[in-house]
């Protein structure tokens, strides 16, 4: 595998076969982990074509697998970049770390897209609250 980002929140590998292996450790792993893995069924029960799809999730280990979005992006104009996000919305999710680092190119399709989930915030959390794990600033 290689790896493509190891920190005291996650580590992120990507397997021979493509797909993304995450997983959680450090502050608040547990919430992370259980907030990424319900934001990412959410998008994908809206069928959201830009995010990753989970392939497989590990509470044991706190794993998750995911499709590959593409390699990562040095440069989009920041108009580009804030229409992203905002396309993101459209489906029930808002991103809370808007920055470059969250977002990849998919060369086979020409689409942006966007990663990392753990602190978005979904819009509608089932009882018409929001839901976020966002950190107050």
């Amino acid at each position: 595998m290689h790896e493509m980002k190891d920190t005291a929140r996650a580590l992120v590998r990507i397997g021979y076969d493509g797909r993304v292996h995450k997983t959680f450790r450090g502050h608040l792993a547990l919430e992370r982990f259980t907030h990424e893995v319900r934001v990412l069924r959410h998008l994908e029960a809206r069928d959201c074509a830009f995010v990753p799809r989970l392939l497989e999730v590990d509470p044991d280990t706190l794993n998750i697998i995911t499709t590959n979005c593409g390699t990562r992006v040095d440069q989009l104009n920041a108009e580009r970049q804030s229409e992203l996000f905002a396309e993101l919305e459209q489906f029930g999710v808002r991103h809370e770390d808007q920055d470059i680092r969250n977002i990849t190119y998919r060369r086979n399709d020409g689409r942006f897209c966007v990663i990392d989930f753990e602190f978005a915030t979904l819009l509608d959390g089932g009882d018409g609250q929001p839901v976020s794990l966002k950190p107050s600033g």
